[in-house]
Parts: structure tokens; C-alpha cells; sequence
């Protein structure tokens, strides 16, 4: 909403979803995906979305479960670091004492990650094995979500996911709606705290869980969340040019697969 303000003859438009606060934005998060499941041809019975442990799994599944729908939660380990599991199965139990409309699985992938590797043995690739994780995780949330007609739910924000593509393409990033993309992490982390999310989980150092060694995200990216948002705002800012140079790196993961169109 817009408020259009006359001063000293010079319009001042002020936007007001920038001056949004948590709970204003939980309720138009919620409210777009109720709107959206609305819209489609086929109503979807269930909102299907992995939990990781991670912040931002954790505020999207609290959102959905406050929809009302039927809210399908999977935690898919595949050989995972156990305090990072942990923290997904506290999170899990949380959600299942404070909403009535949950529904958890634990979905173990040791075996089938195990086979997929010996499978692939002859194209041993440190790199493409961390991604085939969660592709085989995307391939699981699919599976549950074909089984109840129901969607699967992304838990991308707006800096890792869209800002700098820092996430699996056709794996985390394959999913059919994307409820906090257009949240920066810093106010995931505040509507983590409005929504009374585990403290562990909110003060937890972000990962992918996709290493085995339990790397965490800074390690990857070589710099933090807070310097990225800031580097992202601010065109002056020291880091903006490594900001744009991650970013120019994984653009292909953001835009429309290339097409080759025909003159005809």
C-alpha cells in the first residue's frame, strides 16, 4: 500500500511494505500462499516442504502450518551432521505441539544416495555429489506431494537464493511456489523471533547441508548474510563488486531455461 503525501508542492509517495513489521509480513506471506492454492485449476490438499534445521525452512513450514492446509513436513537426511538433524527433529516436534495440521516423515536417503554414488562411480565428482543431495531431496518432496495433491513449498530468501543463486539448481531450487523470496535473511531471522522459532535454530550458523564435513554457508560464499544484504543495497559499498561477481556466476540458476527460437 501507497500513501501519497503533498509537501510544499513535491509528492512524496510513501510505501508502506517497506515500513512492513514481522507480523505484517507472516500475514501477507500466509494470505499469498492461501490466495495462490486458490487460484490454481486443481485446489492442492497439502503443502509438502523439506526442514533442515536452517532458519529459513523453519519459518516457511511455521508459515504454511498457520495457513490451516494440511502441511506435510519431511526431514531427509543423507549422511547428515548430527547436530544439524537435530535441530531439524526439534524443530519438527516443536511444530507438532504448537499445529494440529502437521504431518512428518522422516525420509532416510543414506541408501539411495549410497546406490546413486557406486552407480556413478565412473564420474566421481565431489561437487556434483554434494548437489545430487538435494536433488534427491527435490525428488523425494515430489514424490509425497504427487501422493497428496498437494505442492511443493521452496524456502529460498531473497540474498542467498535470488540474490547471488547460491542454492542447487533443479534441487532446493526446483519447487513450485516461493513463499519469503522477496525476504532478505535479516528479516527471516525476525520473523523467525516473532514466530518463537527454537533459539538454537535461529542462532545456528547457516548451511546448505550438503558437505559432509558440515561447512557452513560463509565458508562457501567467502562472505556473510549482513555484508551481502548491505553490498546488495549499496552500489558504494566495499563488497558490492564481489556481491556482483557471485552473482554473474550462478545467473543461470535465476533466469528461464534457454530456448532456441525458430524464425518460423
Amino acid at each position: 500500500m501507497c500513501l501519497i503525501i503533498y509537501f510544499l508542492n513535491v509528492i512524496i509517495i510513501v510505501n508502506f511494505d517497506k515500513f512492513m513489521n514481522d507480523n505484517q509480513r507472516i500475514e501477507k506471506i500466509k494470505n499469498w500462499i492461501l490466495d495462490y492454492c486458490k487460484s490454481m485449476p486443481k485446489k492442492p490438499d497439502s503443502l509438502v516442504i523439506g526442514i533442515s534445521g536452517g532458519i529459513d525452512s523453519s519459518v516457511t513450514s511455521t508459515i504454511c502450518a498457520l495457513t490451516g492446509m494440511k502441511t506435510i513436513v519431511l526431514l531427509m537426511p543423507i549422511k547428515q551432521i548430527k547436530e544439524q538433524h537435530d535441530l531439524s527433529l526439534k524443530h519438527q516436534e516443536w511444530l507438532k505441539s504448537k499445529f494440529d495440521n502437521i504431518e512428518s516423515h522422516l525420509v532416510n536417503l543414506d541408501r539411495v544416495f549410497e546406490f546413486f554414488k557406486e552407480s556413478l562411480s565412473k564420474f566421481d565428482n565431489e561437487h556434483g555429489f554434494a548437489n545430487s543431495r538435494a536433488r534427491l531431496r527435490m525428488a523425494t518432496l515430489y514424490q509425497v506431494a504427487a501422493a497428496n495433491n498437494g505442492i511443493v513449498v521452496g524456502t529460498g530468501n531473497k540474498i542467498e537464493d535470488f540474490g547471488i543463486g547460491f542454492h542447487t539448481k533443479y534441487g532446493d531450487g526446483g519447487v513450485d511456489i516461493s513463499p519469503i523470496a522477496d525476504c532478505k535473511k535479516t528479516q527471516v531471522w525476525k520473523m523467525g523471533e516473532h514466530l518463537g522459532i527454537l533459539k538454537e535454530i535461529i542462532q545456528a550458523d547457516p548451511t546448505d547441508g550438503l558437505w559432509e564435513d558440515g561447512r557452513p554457508d560463509v565458508a562457501q560464499i567467502g562472505i556473510s548474510y549482513q555484508d551481502l544484504e548491505k553490498a546488495m543495497e549499496d552500489s558504494q559499498d566495499k563488497n558490492h563488486k564481489k556481491y556482483l561477481e557471485i552473482r554473474k556466476r550462478n545467473l543461470h540458476k535465476m533466469q528461464p531455461i534457454p530456448v532456441c527460437k525458430m524464425d518460423d
